[in-house]
């Protein structure tokens, strides 16, 4: 679906999407881009959604405890309530959002905003995650980070969930998951109980 520019002659703006496992340090390089802009004196506006109440219910906190305050929101389509004067909006924690956060990014960038999303790529279960890869798709800027296999050492890609919980959304830390490398992970529960 084409989306037409809110006018014409106005600049364009873009999506950079952030992802990778848990503990890789996707909102800790958010927050750094979101920083930087605010030192470029560009006005800045960031969004997660209300139900992570992991560190905070009005911040975006990254697992070292950097953090900067955001606007918790229900459904993607609040995104959309940023100021005219906001040049680059921050999303957190996006696979969290429902799957219309695709759109209501495209309609940021072409209103000429930066926008800038982090979350991560792939659930529990190594399965695409919400809206993430939808927005991978659309975005012209794309870094994938990675945390550190905590068995083996090597670059983690896979969030290993500890706890028998089997819904896909199950808010945790260290206390419920861990980062593995692709091999750590296929080998289960074998790795989790050593």
């Amino acid at each position: 679906m084409f989306l037409e520019p809110f006018f014409r002659g106005q600049r364009s703006g873009w999506i950079e999407v952030i992802c990778g496992s848990m503990f890789s340090g996707k909102t800790e390089e958010l927050l750094r881009r979101l920083k930087r802009a605010k030192f470029a004196n560009q006005r800045v506006e960031i969004f997660k959604p209300r139900l992570d109440t992991r560190y905070d219910s009005a911040k975006v906190v990254s697992h070292d405890e950097n953090f900067i305050l955001a606007s918790p929101i229900e459904h993607s389509s609040g995104v959309l309530a940023v100021g005219t004067d906001i040049s680059v909006v921050g999303i957190d924690e996006a696979q969290f959002f429902d799957e219309e956060l695709i759109m209501n990014a495209q309609k940021l960038a072409l209103s000429g905003k930066r926008v800038i999303v982090a979350g991560l790529d792939m659930d529990f279960r190594g399965l695409p995650f919400g809206p993430i890869p939808g927005l991978l798709a659309v975005a012209e800027y794309i870094t994938k980070v990675h945390a550190i296999c905590s068995h083996c050492g090597n670059l983690a890609t896979h969030s290993y969930r500890l706890s028998a919980e089997e819904s896909t959304v199950v808010l945790g830390e260290k206390d419920k998951y861990e980062p593995r490398c692709r091999s750590c992970y296929s080998m289960g529960n074998i790795l989790a109980l050593k």
